[in-house]
């Protein structure tokens, strides 16, 4: 699997077949953060030259690997692009592989799916939240399928992009981006809780992930198991405590790496903005996200899944 993310390309192998969780077999990824390679609106040769060689690269581990089935797929970054079609085509035509890309509401369902499955169905009405590098998707429900999925365009590298200079920022380009992040989230609470109050929400994402290891989370390594929670008091502490280090400072806190230190700021926003708004108290942290959510959904329209009982 090709994952064309706005910050990070991704090329997973995974072990799947269905009635059984995916387990990733080969990982290997680049921040090519596509979502600086824009000329306007349009991405740059220069950001369509490193993604041709980069997905060169995956099919070449895709075949030493004896991959079976190649999936790809692509987000905002390619998803908003002017010439996103171009893109694709020029893709398509070096390297030979089918891109698709998917729509910000297909995002956040699947995505949603992915907690679903890992979370079952004891957890009642979810609410599934992400943070990506261009958007930030909002999904709840009861079932496998959501009753509401929102994409707005509030990812940590879109929003470091076009608000915030400076090391750190200025305070007033902080207050702005305040403004504007919680004005768009509060457009879209209404039609989420109105199915109902959420008895579980939670949080995908590197963004929250790094935010709930700072707050004292265990890290990756005590396993998947393991559960990782942020309270709402530790996230506001840290939206305010953010924007005052540096992008070094914050690289050297606990579970945040150097390449996404700089949009640890905007997605510690996005965040505190989403819990304060839904009266949510704490959040907990899923290890699935899209990925997995694209994969289940695959391993669902497999030929002979359905079996007669």
């Amino acid at each position: 699997m090709l994952d064309v993310g706005s910050n990070t390309v991704h090329f997973l192998v995974v072990d799947a077949h269905h009635g059984a969780p995916p387990l990733p077999a080969y990982s290997h990824k680049v921040e090519l953060r596509l979502a600086e390679h824009m000329n306007g609106d349009h991405l740059s040769d220069e950001g369509v030259d490193r993604l041709a060689g980069f997905v060169e690269e995956a099919l070449g581990l895709a075949e030493d690997k004896g991959v079976e089935e190649f999936m790809a797929f692509a987000t905002s970054a390619v998803r908003e692009a002017a010439n996103g079609d171009e893109v694709l085509s020029r893709l398509k035509a070096q390297t030979g592989a089918e891109i698709t890309v998917l729509a910000g509401r297909d995002e956040a369902r699947l995505t949603f799916l992915a907690v679903r499955r890992w979370f079952g169905w004891s957890s009642g009405r979810l609410l599934a939240l992400d943070i990506g590098g261009g958007s930030l998707e909002m999904a709840c429900g009861v079932d496998e399928e959501p009753d509401v999925a929102v994409s707005v365009p509030l990812g940590a590298g879109r929003l470091t992009r076009d608000w915030l200079t400076g090391d750190p920022p200025p305070p007033d380009e902080v207050r702005a981006l305040r403004r504007h992040v919680r004005a768009q989230i509060a457009r879209h609470v209404g039609e989420i809780v109105k199915h109902g109050k959420a008895d579980r929400a939670v949080a995908t994402s590197k963004t929250f992930k790094q935010l709930a290891r700072i707050a004292g989370a265990l890290p990756s390594s005590e396993g998947l198991y393991v559960q990782r929670v942020l309270s709402r008091e530790d996230l506001a502490e840290l939206a305010a405590r953010l924007p005052k280090l540096t992008t070094a400072e914050r690289s050297r806190l606990p579970g945040v790496s150097e390449g996404r230190a700089a949009q640890l700021v905007a997605g510690a926003i996005v965040a505190d903005a989403t819990m304060d708004l839904f009266d949510l108290k704490r959040i907990e942290v899923c290890p699935w996200a899209l990925r997995e959510g694209v994969i289940l959904r695959r391993l669902d329209s497999l030929p002979g899944v359905a079996q007669e009982i």
